[in-house]
């Protein structure tokens, strides 16, 4: 660049000093960019591998087991050959008993679907009322799709059904990766944080069903008594 001004015109002259600046906006550049890869390196954690995988077997002693009572909000996506729903879930779970419902994105009621130990019953939009002995055959008939909710009131709490064999991956944490159970693969793609006075509880669920049924579960609140 030195060279530059030997040259006599003003406007050579002109060009030096602009391709001085140039070449320092350039070299600029550079230093941000590394800086930047260097920052990003700094805070970018690695996705959580698979370190065990483990086989359970089923417990009937614990079959019967009553689960904590909670209350649970979030969004819910459902998607097969044949159609797609989203809309939003609220869930109460207390002893042997269970109310769910589901509700389009405007709030208003798609199905109302309530267990108890004399069964099962889904009321819809319409007010229809439909009775079964279970929920997943009820919702497969009626709304067209299974809600399996024999095992998702373990899976959404991040455990498995004692009730059936299972397998389970773990990370290096322990945390549970993936179930494996009654032909659903159950994959928790985030946690809530844990915190002093709170379990690592499941934020973000995602189940599917012969490779054909796919539910998406996005818990936003959780109240576990």
């Amino acid at each position: 660049m030195k060279n530059c001004e030997l040259y006599i015109s003003h406007a050579e002259k002109e060009v030096c000093s602009i391709s001085r600046k140039i070449g320092n906006f350039f070299a600029w550049k550079l230093l941000l960019c590394f800086f930047s890869l260097v920052g990003g390196c700094a805070i970018l954690t690695p996705q959580a591998t698979i370190v065990t995988t483990i086989v359970t077997q089923p417990e009937p002693d614990r079959a019967n087991t009553v689960l904590a009572n909670f209350n649970l909000l979030g969004r819910i996506s459902v998607r097969d050959e044949k159609q797609h729903f989203s809309g939003r879930v609220r869930w109460e779970h207390t002893g042997f008993n269970d109310e769910i419902l589901l509700l389009s994105p405007l709030g208003q009621t798609v199905a109302q679907i309530e267990r108890d130990l004399e069964g099962v019953r889904l009321t819809t939009s319409e007010q229809a009322i439909f009775y079964a002995v279970d929920v997943e055959s009820l919702t497969e008939e009626i709304l067209g799709w299974r809600l399996p909710l024999k095992g998702l009131q373990y899976w959404v709490q991040g455990m498995h059904s004692p009730a059936t064999a299972s397998e389970q991956d773990l990370d290096v944490n322990g945390r549970i990766k993936t179930i494996r159970q009654d032909n659903w693969q159950i994959n928790y793609i985030r946690y809530f944080s844990v915190s002093a006075v709170s379990l690592d509880r499941p934020r973000i669920i995602e189940l599917s069903y012969n490779d054909d049924l796919k539910i998406k579960l996005v818990v936003d609140d959780w109240k576990v008594e």
